[in-house]
């Protein structure tokens, strides 16, 4: 679902994340028809990136346990 509200809202999809001031800077890039597409390629970076963070951090826990 979040990759769908990154396709379409990529500025809010940043925001969810708690990234207020990328989710601004990404607002003005994506109200230029241009600026679209790289504010859609940031959101899905971010969105992978938190992914990846998420996956790490649990990981970590598990090896501490063992």
């Amino acid at each position: 679902m979040r990759y769908v509200i990154a396709f379409f809202f990529p500025w809010l999809s940043l925001f969810l994340q708690g990234k207020i001031l990328s989710g601004i800077v990404c607002l003005i890039l994506q109200i230029t028809l241009i600026g679209w597409i790289p504010a859609f390629i940031w959101a899905v970076t971010s969105l992978n990136r938190m992914y990846a963070d998420r996956r790490t951090h649990k990981v970590i826990r598990a090896m501490r346990r063992a």
